[in-house]
């Protein structure tokens, strides 16, 4: 995974660190041996740089392009010959912003083709078809408007633990949450009523594994859906949605999320979202449009209803409680229903310090002098994202997990990942500014260290390496060992018992051995107990404090009560 102007922010600092010969692009070359026949025709895949079998780019459903936009995806085509899986397929439409534009594009371009829905697979290069090893759906972030799946290298965690990988990519944006009555009065199925039409297409993936991933030696019943950030919001999405029922069978959620739009908001507005259905289809076509005059739109035009004056996407509905894949009331009302999730086993976590991947530049908290970056003050800048982490803990781990405990749910684990130690340049510190940030444990996952592009020679340094190595071969043990049996036990020897979640937070704790290794803790989260500690928290003046306090019932305006009733700030 590359983030893109991050990168770029912090790029120039790497050429003071360090400097290499530019290495020779790798070019894929077909594999006679990595020929497979699936039901739309024959594939032939590659060897990797890091030496996996790998098939890119490969259909998982039709082009939902013209009558099939804003549609429940449908069959995939047959191939019209051999079709070479060699190259990392079209991204999905997305305007790109700070985070994903990158050398080649600035913020707000929009790029991307709607025949987009492909998958990506990763095996161990030798792997036979009769193997049956455990298959894992990666499922990429980007808040439901970025992202792709080549992003993802899946080489190391195939090879190194023994499973197939197959990261998905899906519909973004408005094409892939939009809630407007026009669509589903000319609904052809009845999926076709749905608002959450990136959901529908991760069911349509997972049909696609169940039909076709014995061939390349995967197990169709021991299938983990895995992800981060928003792809571990829309596990959480298909944990509810009956359409996903049986396709799997182990789910992990890396800093996720459970939070819905209620059908009648995402329609109507109301909500924080900017833009919402009815607005976005007058801006289309124009009042009173049908399903085909938007799906007539040109791209320019559907995403010009979403831009702001500086080109940028603009906030819109995301997981909407559409009544078809979603019920009222969402993920959390779904959780709390008896059968109202899916019952396979959960592992939950997030990141120590989730919010300085968005903190690391703001002028409010950080100075710059050229390249260098470095907090205005530490103890103000660790108080700032140490509160709204906590927040992401609550929603993602102990809200959730405790709802589905509460349903007599016990296989259910949590983690947190603390590592801190990315190496410095001068007086920026990446142990500091970045610390454990959101998408920090996606590299070690994968065993593949990239994140920041030119950056990551500063941030993964020689210095952290042994550490760093080691830690991922443990976190991919313990991935790996749910995805085969349902339970990360030790991570096959590789750590201590990982615990079941229970009313003390019960959770493991990855980091390296110089800053205490992997270890169990408990703790749990409240927005009462966050704020109270806020309140309490000598680091920060009342100001400072009233900001923080702020910024989250400004994002979750439903903590509102909790935050008042310890804090007396102005509104």
């Amino acid at each position: 995974m590359r983030l893109g102007h991050l990168a770029l922010g912090l790029a120039a600092l790497a050429v003071s660190a360090c400097s290499s010969e530019e290495e020779a692009a790798f070019t894929p070359v077909p594999a006679a041996d990595l020929v497979r026949t699936i039901g739309q025709g024959e594939l032939v895949g590659f060897e990797t740089e890091g030496g996996a079998a790998a098939w890119m780019a490969v259909p998982y459903a039709a082009p939902p392009v013209g009558e099939l936009r804003w549609r429940a995806p449908r069959p995939p085509l047959a191939f019209q010959a051999r079709r070479e899986a060699l190259e990392a397929g079209s991204v999905c439409p997305q305007v790109t912003n700070n985070l994903s534009a990158g050398e080649l594009y600035e913020t707000g371009e929009l790029i991307g083709a709607e025949d987009c829905l492909t998958l990506d697979i990763y095996a161990p290069r030798d792997v036979a078809a009769d193997e049956a090893l455990p298959v894992m759906m990666w499922i990429h972030g980007g808040a439901n408007t970025w992202g792709s799946s080549s992003a993802y290298d899946g080489s190391a965690l195939a090879s190194q633990q023994g499973v197939i990988i197959v990261s998905v990519q899906y519909r973004l944006g408005p094409l892939g949450f939009l809630a407007h009555p026009a669509l589903r009065a000319d609904a052809e199925i009845d999926d076709d009523a749905a608002a959450n039409f990136a959901l529908l297409d991760l069911v349509a993936a997972l049909h696609w594994i169940s039909g076709n991933i014995e061939t390349f030696g995967g197990d169709p019943n021991r299938v983990t859906v895995f992800g981060e950030s928003a792809g571990a919001y829309n596990i959480a999405g298909l944990m509810a949605a009956p359409q996903a029922r049986g396709l799997f069978h182990r789910a992990i959620m890396q800093s996720g999320g459970t939070a819905s739009v209620p059908l009648g908001i995402a329609e109507q507005g109301g909500g924080n979202d900017a833009v919402a259905g009815l607005a976005a289809g007058r801006a289309i076509a124009g009042e009173g449009a049908t399903g085909a005059d938007l799906r007539g739109a040109s791209l320019d035009v559907v995403y010009a209803a979403y831009r702001d004056e500086d080109g940028e996407l603009t906030s819109m509905p995301r997981m909407i409680e559409d009544g078809v894949t979603l019920p009222e009331g969402g993920i959390l009302a779904a959780a709390e229903a008896p059968g109202g999730f899916a019952d396979v086993p959960l592992m939950s976590g997030t990141n120590r310090d989730e919010m300085k991947l968005y903190t690391v530049f703001d002028p409010r908290l950080t100075r710059r002098l050229g390249p260098l970056v470095w907090p205005k003050g530490e103890d103000r800048y660790e108080a700032a994202v140490e509160y709204p982490s906590r927040i992401w803990r609550y929603n993602a781990v102990d809200g959730l997990l405790n709802r589905l405990a509460a349903n007599g749910r016990s296989d259910l684990w949590a983690y947190r990942f603390d590592w801190d130690e990315g190496g410095s340049v001068l007086v920026t510190d990446t142990g500091v500014l970045l610390g454990a940030a959101h998408a920090m444990e996606i590299p070690f996952v994968f065993n593949h260290f990239e994140l920041f592009g030119a950056f990551d020679s500063v941030l993964f340094n020689d210095r952290n390496e042994v550490g760093r190595v080691e830690l991922a071969e443990t976190m991919g043990a313990y991935w790996a060992q749910f995805a085969a049996s349902g339970m990360p036990g030790d991570g096959i020897g590789m750590g201590p018992q990982w615990p079941q979640w229970t009313d003390t937070g019960a959770a493991l704790r990855f980091d390296t051995r110089d800053d205490g290794g992997n270890e169990v803790f408990s703790r749990t989260e409240s927005p009462l107990a966050i704020a109270s500690d806020l309140a309490a928290d000598g680091r920060v003046d009342d100001e400072t404090r009233c900001q923080i306090a702020r910024g989250i019932v400004a994002r979750q305006p439903s903590l509102a009560d909790a935050f008042a009733g310890a804090l007396t700030c102005d509104s």
